[in-house]
């Protein structure tokens, strides 16, 4: 190859990587921009529950054109199913805990008496990161 097409083919590949960060730089930009504003189609977490319900019917209100009376219905009606997912989830809460309660009995009943003061340690150090995780993320 001669030096002229060496310095031609360095020049196109000089512009050609140019070309190609410039379009990364625009396309990420909008890319995050978008993303950041329109967020994650959720109210924020830290609204309570009627806050984050008034903003979702305020939400669908907004883009999906409700009157006055279907906002009220679309209240009621998350309202209702809040309530109902809660029920199931404190059920399910009371469910896993009972398992884990039977599993953390049984492995009691083989550990040596050295063991066990590091086993109940162990167990406290989970369910304190536990209660910490849940203090954290609202239901």
């Amino acid at each position: 190859m001669s030096p002229d097409t060496r310095q031609k083919a360095g020049l196109w590949l000089a512009v050609v990587f140019a070309l190609g960060l410039a379009i990364g730089v625009v396309f990420g930009y909008n890319f995050a921009h978008k993303s950041f504003a329109a967020g994650t189609g959720r109210p924020p977490a830290n609204l309570s529950e009627p806050e984050r319900r008034a903003a979702r019917v305020a939400d669908l209100t907004r883009e999906v054109q409700l009157t006055p009376e279907q906002s009220q219905k679309v209240d009621t009606v998350l309202h209702q199913a809040h309530d109902e997912m809660r029920t199931i989830r404190e059920k399910s809460d009371a469910d896993m805990d009972a398992v884990k309660q039977k599993a953390r009995s049984e492995m009691r009943t083989f550990l040596t008496p050295e063991q066990l003061p590091k086993y109940e340690a162990f167990v406290k150090k989970l369910d304190e990161e536990h209660k910490k995780q849940q203090a954290q993320s609202p239901r």
